[in-house]
């Protein structure tokens, strides 16, 4: 009986509600020991004892398979429910993996648009900054092209003011004379370099070589004195090496006047012959600081090589009081050269008291249109181009 009853408890344990079976048969086997004490609390207690064995029998197989079921339906549920979890792991682990995923791929976007904004404003500014270069270069360049057009013009009035031509230099004949690359001879105004063509005087190559290296083949601008041409139809100018602004200024004279230069540089001597004085106080100057200086021509003397200005001056012992002979023309010079084209009414019939002058330009106070060479006052230095007749216009 007690084999039966741990029988039966262990067959409870498959349905707990076949405890009740077990009950009634613990409740039988304990009245059924009693009554073998001789205490009868139940006169049959196999009854109980048999209920309770078929009750637990009933029982356990009633309910061992609702039991089963309902534990395997929880093992169900609960493998549901872990299938559950882990899908819904599974499934925060993918969108964690979408999430970070996306935050990535718009980090990224984002990176890209910002570097796309970043570098579409560069572009904005490079090519603003490049419109506002080109704005300020075309301003610039307006500005300057009217500049140089405003300076133009005023150079052109300037030159139309000045009188001045500009010609270029074909050739040099000498020291103080060029030809034009359209044929005309130009004779420098105001300076006489030592000759260097038909006679030759000290320093007379030095200065034409000077002149050649100077003038040969450059454009030059001339001007006009007073008188355009000396008797041997060339033209008396001024050479300037570029347009001055003040043609009587003295720092531009020197700067840019040839004329000039070759007196500072004791290439010539000044000359004056009226009415051609407008620069003949600048020449006295200039070749006074090249004698000082003992530059050129003035280092084989104080009186240059050549006729000039700054020849001394002899004092006439009695002048000469003559009268214009108009209507008897020159004798011929003792010399045989020729001066029929020259009326004596140019000069004062001679006299036979010599006369003494400095230069052409004293000598032309008195007798505007120079002299022949039989006059009292015929100095050969004056006879410039030998040709037996002294400062001739």
């Amino acid at each position: 009986m007690t084999l039966l009853l741990l029988f039966l408890l262990i067959l409870s344990t498959a349905a707990p509600i076949a405890l009740i079976g077990v009950a009634f048969y613990v409740a039988g086997f304990w009245l059924s020991h009693q009554k073998s004490k001789g205490r009868i609390y139940f006169k049959k207690p196999w009854i109980l004892l048999t209920a309770g064995v078929l009750s637990t029998f009933v029982l356990v197989g009633t309910f061992a398979d609702a039991a089963e079921s309902q534990a395997s339906s929880k093992q169900d549920v609960k493998i549901d429910k872990q299938a559950a979890q882990e899908k819904d792991k599974v499934d925060d682990t993918a969108k964690a993996a979408l999430a970070k995923k996306a935050a990535v791929e718009k980090a990224k976007a984002d990176e890209k648009a910002k570097a796309e904004a970043e570098s579409k404003k560069q572009a904005e500014e490079k090519e603003k900054a490049e419109a506002e270069a080109k704005k300020q270069a075309e301003a610039k360049q307006k500005a300057e092209a009217e500049a140089k057009a405003e300076q133009q013009a005023n150079t052109n009035a300037l030159i139309a003011a000045l009188g001045l031509e500009k010609v270029t230099v074909g050739r040099v004949v000498d020291g103080d004379t060029i030809q034009t690359s359209d044929g005309r001879k130009i004779r420098f105004v105001g300076v006489n370099t030592p000759e260097s063509t038909t006679r030759h005087e000290t320093y007379g190559k030095e200065a034409s070589d000077y002149t050649k290296s100077r003038l040969t083949g450059k454009q030059i601008w001339i001007q006009k004195d007073v008188s355009n041409t000396d008797r041997y139809g060339r033209q008396l100018r001024i050479i300037w090496l570029a347009v001055p602004s003040d043609d009587l200024n003295e720092k531009e004279i020197r700067a840019k006047m040839f004329n000039a230069e070759l007196v500072l540089n004791g290439y010539a001597e000044p000359s004056t012959y009226p009415p051609d004085v407008k620069y003949s106080d600048y020449f006295v100057k200039f070749a006074r600081e090249a004698r000082e200086q003992n530059k050129g021509l003035w280092a084989y003397g104080p009186n240059g090589t050549t006729k000039g200005d700054l020849d001394p001056k002899t004092s006439a012992q009695k002048p000469a009081q003559s009268k214009p002979a108009a209507s008897q023309p020159a004798k011929s010079p003792s010399a045989g050269t020729s001066t029929a084209s020259k009326p004596a009414a140019t000069a004062p019939a001679p006299s036979t008291q010599t006369e003494i002058f400095a230069n052409c330009t004293e000598l032309r106070v008195k007798y505007p249109n120079g002299v022949p060479s039989t006059h009292p006052a015929y100095q050969a230095k004056m006879d410039r181009d030998k040709d037996n007749y002294a400062c001739e216009r």
